[in-house]
């Protein structure tokens, strides 16, 4: 292994910790490891994000490196290095000098190569009488060996990472045509909806997306944007069913009912309800008696949900952070002033349901229809907007009645509510 006591940097140059460290990892470095020079270095250049070194750092290495006399990186060969700064700047492209002392103290700092000072400072070696480097001043590449199952480590993360996001930016591209071409095959075939809403909605999505998104800004993107081609897609195949001509006199005025070019689908995209929340409407023992009494009322509207379940299996509901942005009078409603889950907004409607003199039969059909998340939901719009609402009931049983004929989405109802109040679409964690 490499021998030697602990080396400390010649002049003003502090002694670290991290120094320390390095210098003892080099030290139990065994003689039979090595590594190819120029493989470490290709991986280093990968994991450089991971790493906090820079490309004009990682230039630097590559110089020091041209100065070890062979490919592979042993204990055998030496691990010293040490050219002078002249030389290093002619090996790094005309680096100012003054630069490359910079980025040598980038390299030291990070843990890739260690100081081996002189007495006086300078980089040289000492040969014995057979010419070979008895001891050598300058920087050792043994971290290099030592950390070599990291940094390859740290390179296989980058580039799976790097799949990650190539992958979800092609999907994205991908879900976005399908999304306008459908939108535009809608628009150009005349076929019932507001296909206009749902295109300035599309456009709203497409210009939220940051140029330089993370995976994770990607991701929540492709789900909003897939959902969105889910919901027109369902839009169409429903209106072709609506155009196939059936020998049944019912059906076909069922049909004609519902392909009215009157009619006002508002198309959104919406977000999957998450199972088991039926489970949430349980209210702490510890609540007070109205509370208790809010469970009461939530959990007979989630039963009705229930039963109708299989009749509506692709109800879907908006996250409640979008939900509460746009409606927040509705927090001061929940239990003990704040709506932290669906439970406390479910709770918080029924409140609301009384206030405004919303029946239960009214809100209960509602619940059976919607689906007890999103009939909180208008029920939280209804609150927002009631000084232009004359009849809280009457309006909820007309959307109600509208969400039936597949007319209604609260898409178009909770973004208008968000722009009012100057805020964009953000997703809820």
């Amino acid at each position: 292994m490499e021998t030697g006591s602990v080396t400390t940097p010649f002049g003003q140059r502090p002694m670290t910790l991290g120094m320390l460290a390095s210098q003892k990892a080099a030290s139990e470095l065994q003689a039979d490891q090595s590594v190819d020079k120029w493989k470490i270095y290709r991986s280093l250049c990968a994991a450089k994000p991971l790493l906090g070194v820079t490309d004009r750092a990682l230039a630097v290495l590559n110089a020091l490196l041209s100065f070890y006399p062979k490919n592979v990186l042993s204990e055998e060969n030496g691990l010293v290095v040490f050219p002078s700064n002249e030389q290093l700047s002619l090996r790094s492209h005309g680096m100012a000098e003054q630069t490359i002392r910079r980025h040598l103290a980038v390299l030291v700092e990070s843990g890739l190569i260690i100081r081996k000072d002189s007495p006086n400072g300078k980089r040289y070696a000492r040969r014995a009488k057979e010419g070979e480097v008895a001891e050598a001043f300058g920087f050792s590449l043994a971290p290099l060996i030592v950390r070599a199952e990291e940094i390859e480590r740290l390179a296989s993360e980058v580039a799976a990472e790097r799949l990650h996001m190539q992958r979800l930016r092609e999907q994205l591209s991908l879900c976005r045509r399908d999304v306008a071409k459908l939108i535009e095959t809608a628009m150009e075939e005349q076929l019932a909806g507001d296909w206009e809403t749902a295109f300035a909605y599309f456009r709203e999505l497409v210009g939220s997306i940051p140029r330089t998104a993370t995976a994770e800004q990607l991701s929540t993107a492709l789900e909003t944007m897939e959902t969105l081609r889910d919901d027109i897609t369902s839009r169409l195949e429903t209106l072709l069913k609506a155009k196939k001509p059936s020998g049944n006199h019912d059906q076909n005025e069922r049909h004609i009912h519902n392909s009215n070019p009157d009619s006002t689908f508002d198309l959104e995209p919406a977000f999957e309800t998450k199972q088991g929340a039926n489970s949430e409407l349980m209210i702490e023992p510890k609540a007070v008696a109205s509370t208790r009494k809010q469970k009461s009322d939530a959990g007979r509207i989630a039963r009705v949900q229930s039963e109708a379940a299989n009749d509506r299996p692709d109800l879907k509901s908006f996250p409640l952070g979008l939900v509460l942005q746009a409606c927040p009078d509705m927090v001061s409603y929940g239990p003990s002033g704040s709506i932290a889950n669906w439970r406390d907004l479910m709770a918080a409607a029924v409140v609301v349901r009384g206030m405004l003199g919303v029946s239960e039969s009214a809100y209960e059909e509602a619940a059976a229809t919607m689906g007890p998340e999103n009939a909180a939901t208008v029920m939280a719009c209804i609150l927002e907007r009631g000084g232009h609402i004359n009849s809280a009931g009457g309006y909820l049983r007309d959307l109600t009645r509208r969400a039936e004929r597949g007319e209604f989405s609260i898409g178009p109802m909770l973004m208008s509510l968000v722009r009012a109040r100057g805020g964009g679409t953000r997703r809820a964690g």
